[in-house]
């Protein structure tokens, strides 16, 4: 199958890219500079150089690819409507990246109880109400003649296929570390987040793309741990020791008001068992605190 990927240089969209042509798949990736083509070749990878503005190029690609991955941004609408625009009445699959932030409740570090299905998802707050639209919208692209799914991931953990690549959540925290010589989580850490290993959110992809039908959402999870317990095997692996609290207001002023709220300071607690009764995904990977001692470094 002919397959076009969009960020195709960063962490999760080079790290389908490659998964897939594994798999068998012949793909062309969408990067922003020329420079990152070297590496999506060496992966077996067709490099497309362009970026989310430009439709007309969006949207002739998503007409010449037997299916569409938009791993290049969860929030960039116009590009969304030109894949869509490229699929309109074909019948072909797009999958869609979203991330479980949709259900964050930017609780400041505190520990909170409540856990999301896809049938369970709440209205969403105003600073996601942009996202969920975008998510909405993908769905109800099935109505278009669009094999149309979202995939929702949580935090994802896990070294990606192109060098340099890199996740957003974890790095952030192990950078501070690195920076200061003192690993810290928002507030208390009690917070939770499910996540998922790399390899993981690729076989899934890879199912949604054969099984998957029109309209659907899944959320892609595995396991989940408190931020405590993340920042502690970060002091660990570093060699830092223990962690510290951190006021949200100082770490707005480390990682910016949307990373600090939602990617580090919320709870983001789902389960995944939609994908595994209807895709049969079966993830190995279940422990991000074991991966950050033994392999992350």
């Amino acid at each position: 199958m002919n397959v076009f990927i969009t960020g195709a240089g960063g962490f999760i969209g080079g790290s389908l890219a490659a998964g897939f042509v594994k798999a068998g798949h012949r793909v062309r990736g969408l990067v922003r500079r020329a420079e990152q083509c070297a590496a999506l070749r060496a992966l077996g990878v067709e490099p497309v150089v362009g970026s989310l503005d430009d439709a007309e190029l969006l949207i002739a690609e998503a007409h010449a690819a037997d299916a569409v991955v938009n791993a290049a941004s969860s929030d960039h609408r116009r590009a969304v409507e030109a894949l869509i625009d490229g699929l309109a009445g074909s019948g072909k699959a797009l999958l869609h990246t979203s991330g479980s932030s949709i259900v964050g409740d930017a609780s400041g570090g505190q520990a909170g109880n409540t856990i999301y299905t896809e049938d369970t998802l709440p209205e969403p707050t105003a600073d996601k109400a942009a996202r969920v639209a975008i998510d909405r919208l993908v769905q109800a692209a099935a109505n278009r003649g669009v094999r149309s799914i979202v995939l929702c991931n949580t935090l994802i953990y896990g070294h990606g296929a192109v060098p340099g690549s890199a996740s957003v959540q974890l790095p952030r925290l192990v950078s501070q570390a690195r920076d200061s010589g003192v690993v810290r989580h928002v507030g208390t850490g009690g917070n939770i987040w499910s996540n998922v290993h790399i390899d993981d959110v690729v076989t899934l992809y890879l199912l949604a793309l054969d099984k998957a039908p029109a309209g659907s959402f899944y959320f892609v999870a595995s396991g989940e741990a408190a931020f405590h317990q993340i920042s502690a095997a970060i002091g660990e692996a570093l060699g830092l020791g223990l962690p510290q609290d951190w006021p949200l207001e100082d770490a707005i002023g480390r990682w910016g008001y949307e990373m600090a709220s939602y990617g580090l300071g919320s709870n983001s607690r789902v389960r995944a068992e939609k994908a595994r009764q209807e895709l049969g995904w079966q993830p190995k990977r279940t422990s991000v605190t074991d991966w950050i001692r033994n392999e992350m470094l």
